[in-house]
Parts: structure tokens; C-alpha cells; sequence
């Protein structure tokens, strides 16, 4: 496959997960102080499971893309390639260092240090996706 069709297909998991974690963060995540401790926990275990089935498979295919892209990346772009790769490793690790851990929490209710570290340690993600799509434009450029 050559880089052209690679970087395009590269961007698409990208921006859509850029979208993704804008709704979350802007959105969704902000109400959750608003569902009411009676329901939470129920409405948090429901949250990972819907959310798990779109960002999941989402996060893979762009983990796999990126890597593939650090082969074949011009010499021109290569740099560009790693910075994508490093943003991604700094969007994992932030998920399942911080993130995860603040959704396992409220799993078993709503607690408000746990969900203020979630919105807050979520614009990590947040800023990482953003520069990612932003790389994944002007790799397609």
C-alpha cells in the first residue's frame, strides 16, 4: 500500500475519535453530575459498554495505521509520523492510567473527586486527538 491511500485511511479513525472525545469531553462527561446518584452507577457501567463498542475497535485500527506509517512515512514525513505515534502513546497511557481508573470508580457511584479528575485529566486525550488529526491533515495534504 502506497503512503497516499495509507495516511488517508490513517485519518479516518483519527478525526473520527477527535469528534469523539470533543462530544465527550464538551458534552458528555460534564452531565454525568447531573444523572443523579440513585442511577449512576448503572449509567456509568452502561457508558463503558456503549462507548467501549466505538472507540475500541476505532482506537485499534488508528494504533495499527499509525504504526504501519512509521515504515513506510517518506523521509520528508517521518517526523511527522512520530509525533502521531507519540500522541498516541500519551492518549493510551493517559486512558488506562487515569481515565479507566476514574470509570472504574464511578462504576460503583458517583463520586465527585473521581468524575473532577475524569474531566479534568480528559482534556489530555482531548488535545492529543486534536494534534493527531491535525498530523493526520497535513499528512494527507
Amino acid at each position: 500500500m502506497d503512503f497516499e491511500l495509507l495516511s488517508r485511511l490513517h485519518a479516518l479513525p483519527t478525526l473520527l475519535m477527535c469528534g469523539v472525545v470533543w462530544v465527550v469531553q464538551i458534552v458528555h462527561y460534564p452531565l454525568y453530575a447531573r444523572v443523579g446518584e440513585s442511577h449512576f452507577a448503572d449509567y456509568e457501567r452502561e457508558h463503558c459498554t456503549r462507548i467501549g463498542f466505538v472507540v475500541l475497535p476505532l482506537m485499534l485500527i488508528e494504533a495499527a495505521l499509525a504504526s504501519w506509517m512509521l515504515f513506510k512515512a517518506p523521509a520528508e514525513l517521518r517526523g511527522l509520523a512520530i509525533a502521531g505515534v507519540v500522541l498516541l502513546a500519551v492518549i493510551w497511557l493517559s486512558t488506562f492510567l487515569i481515565q479507566v481508573p476514574c470509570h472504574r470508580r464511578l462504576e460503583r457511584g458517583f463520586e465527585h473527586a473521581a468524575w473532577s479528575r475524569l474531566v479534568r485529566s480528559n482534556w489530555i486525550r482531548t488535545v492529543a486527538w486534536s494534534l493527531r488529526g491535525g498530523l493526520a491533515a497535513l499528512l494527507v495534504a
